[in-house]
Formats: structure tokens, C-alpha cells, sequence
């Protein structure tokens, strides 16, 4: 059973850093795109970031300059390094993972799997 667990999360003043973690499991092949999205309170869910199975990255927008996405792949994990965070990254973050190595548009969030989130507030 494919299953996909985030940690890392926590309460942090503004200008503070966190990094997420996220450990797949259950995969029987290599795991392709992964990708970090979040929500927050009444908001829709957004996509943060994506790393193809090649290593290609994409961000949005709004954290460029300020997250950094990584993965080791010898042990299954993608993380999200936040540094510079504002009250605006409040949400809860989902990590997501799918067996094409491509990433697909944010807006797709064509993932095969995601893990159940780790709440990110950010105080001013």
C-alpha cells in the first residue's frame, strides 16, 4: 500500500525557517514527480512546489527565493526546505508523489498518492 508521510511542521515567528520531510512507502517502482501543495482556512488547495523523476523543479510564484524542494531518492523522500516565511505560508502542507516522471501543471495535481499533511503557521 502506497502510503506517503509528511513531517516537519511547526509554529515559527515571520522571517523564521522550517524544512518538511516526506517518506513514501509501498512504492513497487521508482517514484516519479513529487510535489508539495498546501490550504489554508478557507482557501483552496495550491500547489508549492514539483520535482520531476529527472530533477526537474518548479515553484510558484510566491516562493520562489524563499523555498527550496529536494529529494533523495535512495531513500524515498522529498523535502521543502521554507526560509523567510511570512503569515501568508500559514496552511496545511501535503506532500504528493506519482509514478510518471513527469510534473504536470499545478492545477493538474495529478498525483497517484498523497500523505495526510503537516500544519505550517506562520506568526507575525
Amino acid at each position: 500500500q502506497k502510503q506517503l508521510v509528511e513531517s516537519g511542521g511547526g509554529s515559527v515567528q515571520a522571517g523564521g525557517s522550517l524544512t518538511l520531510s516526506c517518506v513514501a512507502s509501498g512504492f513497487t517502482k521508482r517514484i516519479g514527480c513529487m510535489g508539495w501543495y498546501r490550504q489554508a482556512p478557507g482557501k483552496g488547495r495550491e500547489g508549492v512546489a514539483s520535482i520531476s523523476g529527472l530533477g526537474t523543479i518548479n515553484y510558484r510564484e510566491s516562493v520562489k527565493g524563499r523555498f527550496t524542494i529536494a529529494r533523495d531518492n535512495d531513500k524515498n523522500t522529498v523535502y521543502l526546505q521554507m526560509s523567510n516565511l511570512i503569515p501568508e505560508d500559514t496552511a496545511m502542507y501535503y506532500c504528493a508523489a506519482r509514478s510518471d516522471y513527469t510534473c504536470l501543471p499545478f492545477e493538474r495535481a495529478a498525483f497517484d498518492s498523497w500523505g495526510q499533511g503537516t500544519q505550517v503557521t506562520v506568526s507575525s
